[in-house]
């Protein structure tokens, strides 16, 4: 399997374990400081979690960038396949693996809370960015066109 293939039956894996666990999950969602989150869920007690997808090691290691999703999530997990060689990744961080899109928690993530001002950012961030996605679902040619005004102001 090739990586965008890859990364996407683990993307759907990461997921799946988030609806499983009735979290409110969003794929790439832009963080404020630039960079962008694979999968932000939200959970029913409104604490944040973010699932970082690796497709495999090299993935992994040209990535430097995740030790800083930190500050946007209450627990940090790194979403992979079997394949994935897990020894390379940091323990502290919790661990999720996806067999043929069925995934299974392998390590918990440790807790490092939000501040509350950020957590409500975040929320509204969240709320804002699926509202507007499955908006654009029921109307793809108002979101469509709604894109292109945006663009022109």
């Amino acid at each position: 399997m090739n990586a965008p293939d890859r990364t996407l039956a683990i993307t759907r894996a990461a997921i799946r374990f988030c609806l499983l666990r009735r979290w409110a999950p969003v794929e790439q969602v832009p963080l404020p400081d630039g960079r962008r989150a694979d999968v932000l869920a939200l959970l029913p007690d409104g604490d944040f979690v973010i699932l970082e997808v690796k497709s495999g090691a090299r993935d992994f290691l040209s990535d430097r960038k995740w030790p800083d999703y930190r500050a946007w999530c209450d627990r940090l997990f790194f979403a992979v396949d079997l394949d994935f060689p897990q020894d390379l990744l940091p323990e502290d961080v919790g661990l999720v693996v996806a067999d043929d899109r069925e995934p299974a928690l392998l390590r918990e993530a440790p807790e490092h809370r939000l501040a509350p001002a950020r957590r409500r950012s975040l929320l509204h961030r969240h709320a804002t960015l699926a509202a507007l996605r499955l908006a654009a679902l029921a109307d793809p040619v108002g979101a469509a066109e709604m894109r292109a005004a945006l663009r022109l102001e």
